[in-house]
């Protein structure tokens, strides 16, 4: 389990979590795609009052699902407040 707790920037649209900044690139309200260094490493939406993270692309290696899920919650815990 991770230890740290996520830095959401929603007007960057980034999250910095485990050492990592990511950018979060919507495709609707509830669905975004999760960017390390301008690649694809997952998609995360909202359904049924949570987050729900999928690891994805070349880039899988370098966020972990448990990982992308805790970066979704805070993202929309985030966008919920703004």
């Amino acid at each position: 389990m991770t230890a740290t707790t996520p830095v959401v920037d929603v007007a960057t649209k980034t999250v910095t979590h485990a050492g990592k900044t990511v950018t979060m690139s919507p495709h609707g309200d509830d669905s975004y795609d999760v960017l390390v260094a301008g690649v694809p490493v997952g998609r995360v939406i909202f359904s049924f009052g949570a987050a729900a993270a999928t690891v994805e692309g070349e880039g899988a290696g370098q966020v972990s699902e448990e990982d992308l899920t805790t970066i979704g919650e805070a993202w929309f815990a985030a966008i919920d407040e703004a």
